[in-house]
């Protein structure tokens, strides 16, 4: 009789092992799926943040030679950018930095810059928010609603004054023409600056005149 009992616990104890040996095994399996659900937020935030970041203010270089006028007679050269998606015309020889949704072009403190975004077009109260982000500007005009070719666009006007030069102490100020404008979703705010005291509003107005979405 104990020999018959001891034979069934041993039975027993052997079934409930290889009953619960799938279950054991099935853990890893759960283990692994969850460890790859993680990338997935990071790449929808990464995806969203260039739409909500506003872009810096221009600033002037103190130690940069001061820049004049551009000259009437200067020639202005195609820029198209397949990936943003436009077209301007800039000055030949200047310095062109970056591409796609931020491009520069640069002429000691003359400075023009194009960044592209992903946003709602926008109201006279989303650039008023849009503005109050910038850090150390002084917002002389605007916004104001204009035509740029064929299209509306905004205008604000605003001021930036750069580091003190580490020798002289002095500092620039930029006086920046910012645009915002839209097409399809998509947004470019181009700012135009240039140091106060120097007039380009003529070339300046050339350049943004010349905006093409593509």
């Amino acid at each position: 009789m104990r020999y018959t009992v001891g034979t069934g616990l041993l039975l027993a104890a052997l079934t409930l092992a290889g009953c619960g040996g799938p279950k054991h095994a099935a853990a890893p399996a759960a283990t692994t799926t969850a460890a790859t659900v993680p990338p997935a937020p990071a790449a929808t935030t990464t995806a969203r943040a260039p739409a909500e970041t506003t872009p810096a203010p221009l600033q002037a270089e103190a130690n940069s030679a001061a820049s004049g006028d551009i000259p009437d007679n200067q020639v202005f050269i195609g820029f198209h950018d397949a990936a943003a998606g436009y077209s301007m015309r800039y000055p030949e020889g200047w310095a062109q930095q970056g591409a796609g949704p931020e491009v520069t072009f640069r002429d000691k403190n003359n400075i023009v810059r194009v960044v592209v975004r992903r946003v709602p077009s926008p109201r006279r109260a989303s650039i008023v928010a849009d503005l109050a982000r910038l850090r150390g500007v002084h917002v002389v005009s605007g916004p104001a609603r204009m035509t740029i070719g064929t299209a509306g666009a905004w205008k604000v006007t605003y001021t930036a004054t750069s580091a003190p030069n580490p020798v002289t102490g002095k500092r620039v100020t930029l006086v920046v023409d910012r645009y915002y404008l839209t097409h399809a979703g998509k947004e470019a705010i181009v700012d135009l600056g240039t140091p106060q005291g120097v007039d380009n509003v003529d070339a300046y107005r050339l350049m943004v005149q010349s905006f093409r979405w593509r």
